[in-house]
């Protein structure tokens, strides 16, 4: 395998650094042109509530229905996720979704070793998906009390409209975008010197021939 010189590598590098630069602003205008044509920005609200003491008109909270309420919140969940919550949401928002269009849209979680419910949805429109999430809550709430007898549905947060989208990352996609240009220019332009047999100066005659140069016929250009 032929030797590579390492000073001919960086000189033949820096001779195509303004294709290289050409290639990544190429890339980052291709890639943002795509994503906005192509990609719908989401926007997320949550909404947190809190498994509360439904007896105890005190204020005190004992071990029994701390305990009752843990092991209700995995149950609790998968409720806020049926039909019997997420059809009255679409019929008194008025929404233009099916059952399982809006329940793809949503997501429920419980912050560990806590009574705390976190529901959040995700939408094109941000004021609808917040909109969507404190219905969501209040719908819950109503229906718990006639599924379990117990009212023990406390709202800690209500959903805001978001003002990011949680799908884009143009900072992110960029950086992607330029460490993509930077590897494809750095690749061609490897193989391009790798089989570049053409000698530009006098010293690669005398380095890769071993002949002695007596002479140099200049470069004149034509004058118009």
């Amino acid at each position: 395998m032929e030797e590579i010189d390492l000073k001919e590598l960086l000189d033949y590098f820096k001779g195509k650094f303004v294709w290289m630069i050409i290639t990544v602003l190429l890339f980052i205008g291709i890639g943002n042109v795509y994503n906005i044509l192509t990609r719908i920005p989401m926007y997320k609200s949550d909404t947190t509530i809190l498994l509360v003491n439904s007896a105890s008109t005190d204020g005190s909270y004992n071990s029994t229905e701390l305990q009752l309420n843990k092991s209700l919140v995995g149950t609790y969940s998968e409720i806020i996720k049926s039909r019997r919550i997420l059809d009255p949401v679409i019929k008194n928002l008025g929404l233009d979704y099916s059952y399982g269009k809006l329940k793809n849209n949503i997501s429920v979680s419980s912050i560990a070793n806590t009574e705390i419910i976190q529901i959040s949805v995700g939408d094109s429109d941000p004021e609808l998906a917040s909109r969507i999430a404190n219905e969501i809550a209040s719908v819950f709430s109503i229906e718990i009390q006639k599924i379990y007898k117990l009212n023990n549905i406390s709202v800690v947060d209500k959903a805001v409209d978001s003002v990011k989208p949680y799908n884009i990352n143009y900072m992110k996609d960029n950086f992607i975008y330029i460490a993509a240009a930077l590897i494809l220019s750095f690749g061609v332009i490897f193989v391009m010197f790798y089989f570049d047999t053409t000698i530009k100066t006098s010293e690669e005659i005398e380095n890769k021939l071993g002949l002695t140069v007596v002479g140099i016929v200049p470069k004149v250009e034509k004058e118009l």
